[in-house]
């Protein structure tokens, strides 16, 4: 009689594929220097507000517009249905 192979034939792994992560975050934090054009937060929506000296990106990524330090500050917005809520503003100053 040959040599067979003694385990059965098994199926394949399932649920076992992963996306990469996307890096988000903030980048620069409060009180390091900033350059032109250099990334400070990249979010999805808008969990930081740009403020003085930044811009917001079309993917809500926000960068300085100008050479400076960074700065966070907080600030009360009215929400439309009448609640305020407390935003996080990035200024590069």
């Amino acid at each position: 009689m040959d040599n067979l192979a003694h385990t059965k034939a098994k199926g394949t792994t399932k649920g076992n594929r992963d996306s990469i992560g996307r890096r988000l975050g903030v980048k620069l934090y409060d009180g390091q220097k900033a350059q032109i054009g250099s990334i400070l937060i990249r979010q999805r929506g808008s969990k930081f507000w740009p403020g003085e000296g930044v811009k917001k990106g079309k993917d809500d990524t926000i960068f300085a517009m100008k050479d400076g330090v960074v700065k966070f500050t907080t600030r009360k917005k009215m929400n439309f249905d009448g609640n305020r809520r407390i935003i996080k503003i990035i200024n590069v100053v």
